[in-house]
Parts: structure tokens; C-alpha cells; sequence
């Protein structure tokens, strides 16, 4: 490693002779790296999970612009709109399809007592409300009052569950006081509001939610004609929709919105932030902690080579070399073990939680210039070191 890191240098590796000198210190160097940088990619990793889990439902529906209440934040906050909206946008050139799509929280009650929270959508099952090819087959089916489609990827369900209504088999449980058959499933998966989801007729809906009405869905299904151009039909349903009470957006801007508020406004998100933040502090500290040690015990070293005329870029070098050592015999072991939690935090539950690459090196990069402002700080005692007063 030494003759690695000379020809490297293209001088002796100070720095590192410096670092395993002490095994000891620098062991715990290592780990308070490694520590951070599992703690920075564990809430990268949930940060990502919450904002691809919102995208989830939306890349299911069957449409190219999505008409909400005016007041909506997040798929599921969204006020019921009058149903005329529908007959409106019908109206405008470029819309060749419209449909209402109705949202509302269930609990799904387990043998064992605890309880499943499932997004329910209620859709007209005589449209084409989802691209999903398993939603779309059973259409007919669920026309039928009290027959319902379950999401199959739902948290902490056995999959056994799901053998047996691939099988042909009808499960049946208890919700708003009715009794709902399950005759089918999809895949979208859970997020961290809900645990799956359920997709069931706009009447089937319309009777597990009797406050709700038939006259106001909670958003409207668009898609364009063939020829249409998005951006003009967007800007001509602005023209005609009030806007005190409806707005129309594409797919991609309803999803910005809704991860844009949920990370911003809503805890979850601001805890998330907080913790990749705090993350980045442990790291300096910890970093800065055991390069200002080093410094102060050789500072009477240093203070030769200075006397003799060292210019205090040598030190920095040797400073900064150890934080790159420290940064990156550090960031692997915390990326090796955040893989591994990743994968033990997705099948226990479910969430979209993978490690990408421009994570990784998002976090390798931000480590090494973690690592290097703490060795920067941890050389100001050196700069102001008069070699006279150590001898």
C-alpha cells in the first residue's frame, strides 16, 4: 500500500504512514466514517423510497393530464371536484377520453388483529382507467358490486395470500361495514401512507363511502387524442376550467407537486433531510476529531519542516491526503453495509428501496469533501504554529 500510494503521490505517503502508525485511532476513524456515511445513504435511501413511492400509483393511471381540486397537494389530499369538470374538459379540443377517479383509506383487518391500510381508488369500470395490464383484464369483473382487485406487492401480507387468489380463489373480509370480495390482483406496491392498494367499481366505492357523491370525484382522468399536442390542450383546459376550484396538470407536474410538498412540508420528508444533515456533521466531527489529534502530535515535527522551510502547502498536503485515505477506506464498508440494510429494509417492507449509482457516488464525493474541509480546519493550528516557541 505504501509503494501504491508513492508512485501515486509521487512522494513518500506521510500521511498514511501517519494513520497506521495508529491502528487503533485510526480503526476508530474508519468506523466513525463508515458510521456517517450509513447513516447519509440509509436516509438517502428512505428519502428516495418516499418520493418513489409517490410516483407509483400515478405511472398506473391510464392518462396524459390529470384535472384535480385547486386546493390539492398529494394524490390523496385532493378535495372532491364537481363532476362537470369532466363534462367540460370532454368539450375541449384535443381530449379524446375522460374519467373520474375516486380516492378514499380503508383498513384491511388481519386474522391475527393487526390492521392493513389500503388506498382504495373507485373507477368506472366500463373505461380504461389504469395501464395495468392485470387491472385492465378484470374490468368486467369488478363491474360487480362488492368485487374488488387487491394490490399483490401490499406490506406484510404471506404469499400464500396471493397463491390462492391466483388460483382462482375469493378472500373476503369486512370493510365499512360491507363485505368485500377479492377476486384478483396487481402489483404496485405500498408507500408510507398506505400498505397497497385497492381498486374496486365507482359503485362498489360509492357504497363502502356513503358521504361520498357520485357528483364529485377526487380527480379526473384525461387522455389526448392521437394528433393532440399535450401543452396546448393543458393550456386550453386552463382556459375553461375555474380555477377556484380545478387545475389541470400533466402526469409528470401532479408527481412533482406531490413529492415536492411531501418532502418539504410534510415530517416525514423534513426528518429525512435533518438526518442526512446530521449525518454529514458526524462525519466532520469525527473526522476533524482525529486529524486535529494527529496535528498535535506531531506538531513538533511539522514545526521542523517549517522552520527548514517547508511552505504550508506540504502540510496541507499531508492533511489532506489522510482525509482522502480516511474518506475512502471509510465509504466502503458503510456503502457495503448500507447495501445490505437496504435490502433487509425493502423485503421487510416493501418500499422502493434500492441503492443507485449516482447515490453512491453523490455520497463518495461528498465524504472525501467532508473529509477535507475537517483536515482544512484541523491545520489552522499548524498555520498559526511558531516553530520558535515549540523548542
Amino acid at each position: 500500500m505504501t509503494e501504491l500510494l508513492a508512485r501515486l503521490f509521487g512522494r513518500l505517503p506521510i500521511g498514511w504512514l501517519q494513520l497506521v502508525h495508529n491502528p487503533t485511532r485510526l480503526a476508530a476513524a474508519l468506523a466513525g466514517v463508515a458510521f456517517a456515511n450509513i447513516l447519509i445513504l440509509m436516509q438517502l435511501g428512505f428519502l428516495g423510497a418516499l418520493v418513489g413511492s409517490i410516483r407509483l400509483p400515478y405511472d398506473q393511471f391510464n392518462a396524459d393530464i390529470l384535472i384535480s381540486s385547486s386546493d390539492m397537494n398529494t394524490l390523496a389530499d385532493s378535495s372532491p371536484l364537481p363532476r362537470q369538470r369532466m363534462f367540460e374538459a370532454l368539450a375541449v379540443p384535443g381530449v379524446g377520453r375522460a374519467t373520474p377517479l375516486y380516492y378514499g383509506k380503508i383498513d384491511w383487518k388481519q386474522p391475527d388483529g393487526s390492521i392493513r391500510t389500503l388506498d382504495a381508488f373507485g373507477v368506472d369500470p366500463q373505461t380504461r382507467a389504469f395501464r395495468t395490464p392485470a387491472i385492465d383484464a378484470m374490468r368486467d369483473q369488478i363491474a360487480i358490486s362488492d368485487l374488488a382487485l387487491i394490490d399483490r406487492r401490499t406490506r406484510n401480507v404471506p404469499a400464500a395470500f396471493f397463491a390462492a387468489i391466483d388460483r382462482g380463489e375469493i378472500y373476503q373480509f369486512e370493510a365499512k361495514g360491507r363485505t368485500l370480495s377479492v377476486v384478483g390482483a396487481f402489483s404496485i406496491g405500498g408507500g408510507f401512507s398506505a400498505d397497497g392498494y385497492l381498486v374496486v367499481s365507482d359503485q362498489t366505492f360509492l357504497k363502502l363511502f356513503p358521504q361520498r357523491a357520485a357528483g364529485a370525484p377526487n380527480h379526473i382522468l384525461v387522455t389526448l387524442e392521437p394528433d393532440a399536442r399535450r401543452e396546448d390542450v393543458i393550456a386550453r383546459l386552463r382556459q375553461v376550467l375555474p380555477a377556484y376550484d380545478s387545475i389541470a396538470r400533466t402526469i409528470d407536474e401532479a408527481v412533482a407537486k406531490d413529492q415536492a410538498f411531501q418532502t418539504t412540508q410534510r415530517p416525514i420528508g423534513i426528518v429525512f433531510g435533518f438526518g442526512i444533515v446530521i449525518g454529514v456533521l458526524v462525519g466532520m466531527v469525527i473526522v476533524y476529531q482525529v486529524l486535529a489529534t494527529d496535528v498535535a502530535d506531531h506538531l513538533r515535527e511539522y514545526a521542523t519542516f517549517k522552520a527548514i522551510g517547508y511552505p504550508q502547502s506540504f502540510f496541507l498536503g499531508i492533511i489532506f491526503e489522510e482525509a482522502l485515505i480516511l474518506a475512502i477506506l471509510g465509504f466502503v464498508p458503510g456503502l457495503l453495509i448500507a447495501l445490505l440494510l437496504y435490502a433487509a429494509v425493502a423485503a421487510a417492507t416493501g418500499l422502493p428501496l434500492a441503492m443507485t449509482v449516482i447515490r453512491a457516488l453523490a455520497v463518495l464525493i461528498g465524504t472525501i469533501v467532508m473529509c477535507t474541509i475537517s483536515g482544512a480546519i484541523a491545520t489552522r493550528r499548524l498555520a498559526r504554529a511558531d516553530p520558535a516557541e515549540l523548542f
